[in-house]
């Protein structure tokens, strides 16, 4: 009957449902690890200078906003699990043909195909954790997500350098990313279990229009959708750029450079993970505001920064934050709209892809037009909008109190 919430898929009975989930979200973001830190000299092999090839990344966003809204339907149609699993397929079929890519044309049409991928992997992600764990639980395991994707650059990025120092960014994408993504797929496949799928018991058209209406008429969840669009914004700072401006402000050595992106990420990881753990205490929404805005402020200080030991802390101290923060923000996001989680967290996976192609788009014509400097001055005054959309406008459901 319309309006009835999807069907629930039977539940795991063994040890591999958090691991995963977990590392699902360690494979996908493995692409843009890559890209992130060999973005010069991937550019180079095609003649494009940095803003231009980081548009590899807005390109790949905008593909993830259109789908992630698709997600919406398909996500009460079709069983979390398949999604999942064509999610880690697209990423797949995107690393091999970047691979093999021959000019910037190739790139940017093969590389958002791992933006469609992400756009399936990370809403089912959290709504599967949503119907394996109760709540007490659940803002651990959306904490141990988060860490899962951030983890993949303290691994990842020392791994990458070194094979890119045999064969270059291909080889990395080859001999790397790749086979993590196919060991992902497989774990998903035989960690995750699920039921049948029954027409019967599907939602209806009429219902796939009242997740979204459900999500949009209630302020507090709208807020986060917009919250969280800005929030990415900022991030892309530190995603796409930091590294490459460390390398040509302070002239420092890509490996390097890797180091400093394996500690940025660990401090990405440990805020995320400590946050899962102390969220249910201190409360989703004053977390959520408070790491917004201090992310922010760090990243505006980072790109100001007169020598390269401040641009160090302030780097650190702003990945924490960030890491911090989304996994505040994921968790208040993911109690919003309970009947229809996979159509809120697809909707908020498009607002991130929105974020990204935002940051993306505006990091790379502020670097053109202005320099390094003011990427950080412009991304971060948008993560304090974001702080200020969060303090004002979202509510945190599973209180009795408003925050």
């Amino acid at each position: 009957m319309s309006g009835n919430p999807p069907p629930i898929e039977k539940r795991s009975s063994g040890r591999l449902v958090l691991p995963s989930l977990v590392i699902s979200r360690f494979a996908m973001v493995c692409p843009g690890i890559l890209t992130g830190l060999l973005l010069i000299e991937i550019g180079l092999t095609f003649g494009c200078p940095v803003g231009i090839m980081g548009q590899i990344r807005t390109a790949s966003s905008i593909v993830g906003v259109i789908s992630a809204l698709v997600m919406g339907v398909l996500s009460v149609r079709i069983r979390h699990k398949s999604l999942l699993m064509a999610g880690m397929s697209f990423v797949v079929i995107s690393a091999l043909g970047c691979s093999f890519a021959l000019n910037f044309n190739m790139m940017i049409l093969l590389y958002p195909l791992t933006g469609l991928g992400m756009s399936m992997i990370m809403p089912m992600t959290m709504a599967l954790s949503a119907r394996h764990f109760p709540l007490e639980r659940r803002t651990s395991a959306v904490g141990w997500l988060v860490a899962g994707g951030s983890s993949a650059y303290v691994i990842g990025a020392q791994v990458i350098v070194f094979i890119a120092g045999f064969g270059g960014w291909r080889l990395a994408y080859l001999g790397f990313v790749l086979p993590v993504l196919v060991i992902g797929l497989l774990l998903v496949k035989v960690g995750l279990l699920s039921a049948p799928h029954n027409p019967s018991t599907t939602m209806s058209k009429g219902s796939y229009f009242e997740g979204f209406r459900a999500v949009f008429s209630n302020m507090s969840s709208t807020a986060c959708v917009a919250g969280s669009i800005l929030r990415t914004a900022a991030f892309q700072v530190m995603l796409i750029y930091s590294t490459s401006f460390l390398r040509q402000q302070f002239q420092i050595s890509i490996s390097y450079a890797s180091i400093i992106m394996t500690i940025a990420a660990l401090c990405y990881t440990l805020g995320s993970i400590v946050c899962g753990r102390i969220v249910n205490r201190f409360g989703r929404k004053p977390l959520t505001v408070s790491a917004a805005f201090l992310a922010s402020v760090f990243t505006i200080s980072f790109t100001l920064s007169p020598n390269l030991w401040l641009a160090l802390a302030m780097d650190f101290l702003s990945a924490w934050f960030f890491g911090f923060g989304v996994s505040a923000a994921q968790s208040l996001t993911l109690e919003q709209v309970p009947r229809f989680r996979g159509t809120m967290m697809s909707i908020n996976s498009a607002a991130a892809s929105t974020g990204s192609a935002l940051g993306a788009g505006i990091g790379g014509l502020v670097l053109l037009l202005y320099g390094w400097e003011f990427i950080g001055l412009s991304l971060g005054t948008i993560g304090i909008a974001a702080a200020v959309i969060y303090y004002l406008f979202t509510i945190d459901p599973t209180r009795t109190q408003v925050s």
